[in-house]
């Protein structure tokens, strides 16, 4: 990798780790399926923009246009849907942790589901990886965390996670902002049900939230999308996802920061722990694919 590259990586996983701190403060204002799909149907209308004065076209073949439908139900409205339900009663730290667990659970069930080959380096970043989110959950159940809000983070990487099995290669064949901008109005439009079904429109309008809103939507919601694509296209899937293992450090460190949220002995050692295992997972796939 060049500096370049280094660059964009440390910007990408910079962006994905703030958005839960950013989510934390919108929900302690807002509604959270409102402010949600809200903040999709804006960075939807605003991609498809930018993609149609780029000369992208909304003429998608059949893989595209089921990675459309499919990232758009499973990232955008249960993933993000179930993580900004969750973060009413779950500090963004813990949210951020259990989301970066995403690459281990892929080269999981990629094994048992898809029969992929699992080095031996892999399993045992599989084996760190989960250690370390056992360890910080040991820690943070003897402190009274919120069961019910856990199992919806856990319900949302693990619906992440089947998207990315099932539409592998689905952004290939251009329109790369097209496809991400009707991704979002697809969540849009589904969280849009349960949000006019169940939600009260109360909404404590106060600077933060308007903050953490522009932000979400622009930042995480856009601009980390786009520097993704860069760098996969500078360096290549498979080398560009070993950034994530960076996502504990800075999810917790931003959390930590922003909103002040306390990090104990255990929690910093277990992040230490899952980054390692997220890390040797991602130069597993590396190396398998040299």
């Amino acid at each position: 990798m060049d500096i370049r590259a280094i660059a964009l990586g440390l910007a990408f996983a910079v962006m994905w780790s703030s958005a839960f701190a950013s989510a934390r403060i919108i929900v302690t204002h807002a509604p959270p399926m409102t402010a949600l799909s809200l903040r999709f149907l804006i960075s939807g209308l605003i991609g498809i923009g930018i993609a149609l004065a780029l000369g992208q076209t909304a003429r998608l073949d059949a893989r595209q246009w089921r990675g459309v439908v499919i990232f758009g139900i499973c990232q955008n409205a249960l993933y993000l849907g179930l993580n900004f339900i969750a973060m009413q009663w779950v500090e963004a730290s813990l949210a951020a942790i259990i989301a970066s667990t995403m690459p281990l659970l892929v080269a999981l069930f990629g094994w048992a589901i898809l029969r992929d080959r699992l080095p031996w380096l892999a399993v045992a970043g599989l084996v760190a990886g989960f250690a370390g989110v056992t360890l910080i959950m040991g820690a943070r159940l003897q402190g009274g965390v919120d069961l019910a809000g856990v199992a919806l983070c856990v319900l949302g990487v693990l619906a992440l996670t089947a998207a990315t099995l099932a539409v592998k290669g689905a952004s290939a064949g251009g329109n790369l902002l097209m496809i991400v901008g009707l991704q979002m109005l697809v969540g849009a439009a589904i969280l849009a049900v349960p949000a006019i079904a169940f939600e009260t429109l109360e909404v404590d309008w106060t600077p933060a939230l308007v903050l953490a809103f522009g932000y979400t939507t622009l930042v995480p919601g856009l601009l980390a999308t786009w520097v993704w694509f860069l760098l996969v296209g500078r360096i290549g899937a498979v080398r560009a996802a070993t950034f994530h293992f960076l996502n504990p450090f800075f999810g917790v460190a931003i959390a930590a920061v922003l909103l002040g949220e306390r990090l104990g002995l255990l929690d910093v050692l277990g992040v230490v722990v899952i980054a390692a295992g997220i890390l040797a997972v991602q130069l597993a796939r590396q190396q398998g694919r040299a």
